[in-house]
């Protein structure tokens, strides 16, 4: 049995897929996805046939003695309405009674009887036909409509071997007498012949044969549909899952393309992807539920509808499954939302605390910059009186004013017009860059100590060498020198500054802070 198997094996990977340049689990998948995309269109496929239908019969009700019209709305809703085509070929049995027209619709009605469960009724009605009254040119129908009864009955009593049996000799009886009358160089032969020695379990010389049929019919062939079915028996029992699967998917395809309802090939293959993927394993047995029901076909339901409900409460499963993992994603989704969220405050705090530092720093270099342009007008004042004073000296020297010049200088008026200048640019300055600074240090004094400006008046010395102090001139040497003010006079007013402070110890430090 192995040595068979690696034959087989070989054979088929050397015959199909080295052509093909895939393997079967490719070969499987590309045909699924095709039968994917054929039962999206199913409803299309089967109006047309539908329309195909109505138009055969609005010719037959202006001509209703035309019985070969009639066959043939009988042949077209064979597996696709199994009660409408019942019903039509009723009406020719009737009509055509005792012709040799009226014998065709009674084989074609009796090998249809078995899917709507009347299997005896079906062999009476047919083995009721003589044989000898049968035309030549009618003799492959009729063994075609034999043959397919039996089929039909075997399918039905698969669960009883001896029934089985007995069913299938008759149809191997009857399909070798069809073979002796076909002429050979047909598909249709082709096909038969596969199909006979299929049936006898002679699978090697089946398998070219129906592999020949389906690469040569088209996909809405009833042959390639029939010959993909068997060639998936053949690979089930060879047990090669993916060919099984493949062909399986190639007959389903051809059935769905044709709108053929009565199927066996898109029930069995949801049967076997139930453990690979439970979402077209509930897809195919749902459709073929439905194409059973549509059919009328009772047999095809009870086949359908005894797989379903395992695959039901699989796919169910897989709901629940899906919803706690969709739930489990949600909620993550939900969390990551709220970490986004804050992620986003918190990033527009920072700008928003990089803003007020940005204005922090425009704010220092405007401060910076009025600095610059203060102390270069103070530079441009002195330097403009220092030329002043030396043409006034000059001019008086020249003059032999000595006397008066040392009198000027000793007097003092002019360093205290400079001083005088020099404090107005600088207050000017200082309260621009600190126009709060007055308020401020007021809060720093006790309410009997507070500043009291004159009017007119920017600061006072004391609010100067508190000015002073802010710039980061602490030294009282330097100030004294900046005010032309002795060093024991700066001393004492810082003394009694401190003094009238509500924290006096950490009066010059609260100063600093000022502003910043």
């Amino acid at each position: 049995m192995t040595l068979r198997l690696l034959v087989i094996s070989l054979c088929l990977f050397s015959g199909i897929f080295a052509s093909r340049a895939q393997t079967p689990h490719e070969m499987a998948e590309k045909a699924l996805g095709e039968l994917d995309r054929v039962l999206d269109r199913r409803s299309e496929y089967i109006s047309q046939r539908q329309n195909a239908i109505d138009s055969l019969i609005e010719v037959w009700k202006q001509h209703p003695d035309d019985g070969c019209t009639l066959l043939k709305i009988a042949d077209r809703y064979t597996s696709f309405n199994n009660d409408s085509a019942l019903h039509y070929l009723r009406i020719g049995k009737k009509r055509y009674a005792g012709t040799t027209a009226g014998q065709e619709f009674r084989w074609k009605y009796a090998s249809l009887l078995p899917l709507a469960g009347f299997y005896e009724t079906a062999e009476k009605e047919f083995y009721s036909i003589r044989p000898d009254e049968i035309a030549k040119w009618q003799q492959a129908s009729y063994l075609a409509a034999g043959t397919q009864m039996h089929s039909y009955i075997a399918a039905s009593f698969r669960n009883y071997p001896e029934i089985v049996a007995a069913h299938t000799d008759s149809m191997t009886v009857l399909q070798r007498r069809l073979l002796d009358i076909l002429p050979t160089d047909g598909n249709q032969y082709k096909f038969l012949l596969g199909e006979y020695y299929f049936m006898q379990g002679a699978h090697d010389r089946a398998r070219p044969l129906l592999e020949e049929t389906v690469d040569s019919e088209p996909v809405s062939s009833n042959l390639r549909a029939r010959a993909a079915h068997h060639l998936s028996s053949i690979a089930r029992a060879d047990s090669i899952a993916d060919l099984h699967i493949y062909y399986l998917a190639l007959s389903a395809t051809a059935d769905v393309v044709s709108a053929t309802r009565e199927t066996i090939s898109l029930q069995e293959l949801g049967s076997a992807c139930r453990d690979t993927n439970i979402r077209r394993a509930h897809s195919y047995l749902s459709n073929a539920m439905a194409n059973a029901v549509e059919c009328g076909a009772s047999v095809r339901m009870i086949d359908t509808s005894q797989a379903l409900p395992i695959i039901e409460r699989a796919h169910s499963a897989s709901i629940k499954s899906w919803r706690k993992t969709a739930y489990i994603v949600i909620a993550a989704m939900a969390v990551l939302m709220l970490v986004l969220i804050a992620t986003l405050l918190l990033l527009r705090k920072e700008m928003r605390k990089m803003a007020r530092l940005q204005d922090s720093l425009r704010n220092a270099n405007r401060i910076k910059e009025v600095y610059i342009s203060q102390f270069l007008r103070l530079c441009s004042i002195y330097m403009d009186k220092l030329n002043q004073f030396c043409k006034i000296a000059t001019r008086k020297l020249a003059a032999g004013q000595a006397d008066e010049l040392y009198r000027m200088t000793k007097s003092g008026k002019f360093v205290e017009e400079q001083s005088h200048e020099f404090y107005e640019v600088f207050d000017h300055a200082f309260l621009h860059i600190y126009p709060d600074f007055v308020a401020e240090v007021n809060k720093l004094l006790r309410p009997d100590q507070q500043i009291e400006l004159r009017d007119g008046e920017l600061m006072n010395t004391d609010l100067r060498i508190l000015a002073f102090m802010r710039l980061g001139i602490q030294e009282s040497a330097r100030i004294a020198q900046v005010l032309n003010y002795s060093l024991n006079t700066i001393y004492n007013y810082r003394n009694r500054l401190k003094a009238k402070a509500r924290d006096k110890d950490n009066f010059e430090s609260q100063i600093m802070k000022i502003g910043s």
